[in-house]
């Protein structure tokens, strides 16, 4: 890259390495607060800008966009997902989006998986028990039982790149391995991880324990796990979601676990738009139900990958190259 540097702003607070790098090779400006922007506040941010490096915080809709500078050329988000960006208005008007894809695939299967066996076992309500106001009354043969987790079934819904590390992962806990997909995978992959691919949602979330969700949230997966479907669940069956919260209808979820057919959920993601349901914290506190803060993706290894992953994108973008992670929307190629 040659002459002016480009001018970014960065609208959270990354770690230290990461912004460091910026500095030195972009014109950059960070939002010292490090809370989240209003639009008003982002439009006059980016004035003189030409790359706004967002994150999942940032509502980026149509409105915004068309408010935008016009020196802006790049919106460089700092995260796998895009929901939070209107991808279709922003092609629209010219400008590119790029994301961070890949770098999550680890830590998030981890997640999935230590919260797959947090679930039954009662890690949670176990843990909270020493903490608590009340002495611990000591062991016995019937207390705090859980449930095994060797010989279960997971139902995994999107076979991609985390779906297909979670499948490795509870492979070696003795789950046997179904999935949905729109398109089957390929013979080698189901060989490997002995997964049997199911092209009926409904059929499979009636036959599996666990059904863990990894697929993006679009027009199609909103509500995936709708009322209609969490009633086709087995009983006694649980729930992961690590993914985007749209992808579950939360009412019918705490609906079904409140009334005993469902055994319980694990949360990574909850609709908080406008508070996390009550209703979900409730259960929780009755531990019934496991949520935990968006954390999936949240190791210092993961969060620098991705700070180099949106370089790449921004340096590749300004040299005049397609960026290697643009997003595009859906139909567009």
């Amino acid at each position: 890259m040659t002459g002016r540097r480009p001018r970014i702003f960065v609208t959270r607070r990354l770690p230290e390495t990461v912004e460091a790098r910026m500095a030195t090779l972009f014109d950059a400006s960070f939002n010292a607060s490090d809370s989240p922007l209003s639009a008003d506040q982002l439009v006059a941010a980016l004035e003189g800008h030409e790359v706004l490096v967002s994150s999942i915080t940032d509502r980026i809709d149509a409105d915004l966009l068309g408010r935008l500078p016009a020196g802006v050329r790049l919106i460089a988000q700092f995260g796998n997902g895009v929901d939070n960006i209107d991808v279709e208005a922003a092609y629209r008007a010219g400008l590119t989006v790029t994301n961070t894809p890949s770098v999550l695939t680890e830590d998030t299967a981890d997640m999935a998986v230590m919260l797959m066996l947090a679930l039954p076992r009662r890690l949670v309500e176990g843990a909270g028990v020493l903490l608590g106001d009340e002495a611990w009354p000591g062991w016995a043969p019937t207390w705090m039982l859980g449930r095994r987790l060797r010989g279960k079934s997971l139902g995994i819904v999107g076979l991609g790149r985390i779906g297909t590390a979670v499948a490795a992962r509870a492979r070696a806990f003795g789950l046997s391995i179904h999935y949905f997909a729109r398109d089957r995978r390929p013979p080698a992959l189901e060989e490997m991880l002995e997964a049997t691919w199911w092209p009926d949602l409904d059929a499979m979330l009636g036959a599996v324990d666990i059904v863990s969700l990894h697929t993006p949230h679009t027009r199609d997966t909103y509500h995936i796990l709708s009322g209609e479907r969490l009633a086709r669940m087995r009983k006694d069956a649980y729930v992961v979601n690590v993914s985007r919260p749209e992808l579950i209808d939360e009412k019918a979820l705490v609906a079904e676990i409140r009334s005993g057919h469902l055994s319980g959920a694990a949360l990574d993601v909850v609709e908080h738009r406008h508070g996390i349901n009550p209703d979900l914290l409730s259960l929780a506190r009755e531990n019934r139900v496991i949520l935990t803060a968006h954390m999936a993706s949240a190791t210092l290894e993961a969060r620098v990958e991705m700070g180099e992953t949106v370089i790449v994108n921004i340096r590749t973008f300004m040299d005049g190259h397609q960026p290697p992670h643009r997003v595009l929307p859906d139909g567009r190629r």
